[in-house]
């Protein structure tokens, strides 16, 4: 059993979930929704290749938010 770090967050009527871990995300119409669908995108993910059972292992988490000028 691997522990896997994620963000949600809301993107226009959607709610996105991101694994912070791998690059796999999902989304859903609720948080619960967007969350299930990242696990089962994690499972087909791991399951698809097994050398991608070694991926970034996240102790500890930061989130912020930046605003850049473009």
């Amino acid at each position: 059993m691997k522990t896997i770090k994620y963000i949600v967050y809301k993107e226009g009527k959607y709610f996105v979930s991101q694994c912070l871990n791998v690059e796999v995300a999902s989304f859903g119409k609720t948080v619960e929704e967007a969350t299930t669908n990242l696990k089962e995108a994690l499972d087909l993910y791991f399951e698809d290749i097994p050398s991608r059972k070694n991926y970034l292992k996240i102790n500890e988490s930061l989130m912020g938010e930046l605003t850049i000028r473009f």
